[in-house]
């Protein structure tokens, strides 16, 4: 990502100050993966800085190969995916503990290679959470589709997450080219399945832009994801992690942003966060609080 190739109103800082160390200290004393230097978030120093981040299990080493993450595939260069590890939810809750998180939010690389995709990780992983926080903290899982098994995602949604997301990506014509192992309808479908289970908090969906997408796609995603019941929505900017990577079409300014959230507010979203950095995971915390004020 060169940063000088941004427009101006993208400013990524840069400083490793704060709890920058303390948290970096503690992740890799836990042996742990982070979304946030795995998938060169822009916000990592941001986050790190005020203590939070977000926790990446199931290994560092993803089974599929979308064009825009910079998440090591097995694909390129070919590598094995990483055993399961059974310790490791009780490492995530430790962190967790640690570093006082009033909100964890815990994401993974996807595993094909798994007969349940990871999901019994995940749900032990909100569990070692709740026990080691007794209840204090909120959870928020980032999943994978899981191929579609509404057994798994049964058994994510089991553990009784405070927010189920998983992320439609980008609009449905460009699906097979930038995330070519995945399915724009089947993503729905998860996000439909996690809105009608009695376990569910709040369904959450995020899209990046700049892929290629036109506003009126874009639009018709917002439609597609209120249909399937999701009602809580991210929007941000695509930024190509390397030249190799699927390249930025288009750089929307912050007033765009505005009127996405507008729209979305609009059609029936209940939350919407949106602009350039906005992630998934980022300021997390604040979002689902404002959600349950």
């Amino acid at each position: 990502m060169n940063a000088r190739r941004l427009p101006p109103w993208i400013r990524i800082r840069l400083k490793t100050d704060g709890k920058y160390g303390l948290v970096q200290s503690l992740i890799d004393g836990h042996k742990l993966h982070t979304v946030c230097n795995s998938a060169h978030c822009p916000n990592q120093q941001e986050c790190f800085n005020r203590g939070t981040a977000t926790v990446m299990i199931l290994g560092n080493i993803c089974t599929r190969s979308c064009r825009f993450c910079a998440v090591s595939s097995i694909t390129a260069p070919r590598r094995m995916p990483e055993q399961v590890d059974r310790d490791e939810p009780r490492r995530v809750a430790e962190l967790v503990q640690k570093l006082n998180l009033r909100h964890a939010v815990v994401t993974s690389v996807t595993r094909d290679d798994l007969p349940d995709g990871g999901a019994s990780i995940f749900a032990e992983t909100i569990l070692e959470i709740r026990r080691a926080t007794e209840g204090r903290t909120t959870i928020e899982v980032l999943t994978p589709d899981f191929n579609g098994s509404e057994e798994s995602l049964a058994a994510v949604l089991s553990a009784g997450p405070d927010v189920f997301n998983h992320n439609l990506e980008t609009v449905e014509r460009l699906q097979s080219e930038v995330r070519p192992q995945a399915d724009y309808h089947r993503s729905l479908a998860v996000l439909k399945f996690a809105a009608g289970s009695n376990e569910a908090g709040l369904i959450k969906s995020g899209l990046m832009v700049g892929l290629g997408e036109t506003d009126e796609e874009l639009f018709g995603a917002f439609e597609d994801l209120l249909e399937a019941e999701c009602k809580y929505l991210t929007i941000g900017q695509y930024l190509a992690p390397s030249e190799k990577h699927w390249p930025v079409k288009r750089f929307v300014n912050p007033g765009m942003f505005d009127e996405y959230k507008k729209q979305a507010l609009a059609l029936g979203f209940k939350g919407v966060a949106s602009g350039p950095l906005v992630r998934s995971s980022y300021l997390a915390e604040q979002f689902l609080r404002q959600q349950t004020q």
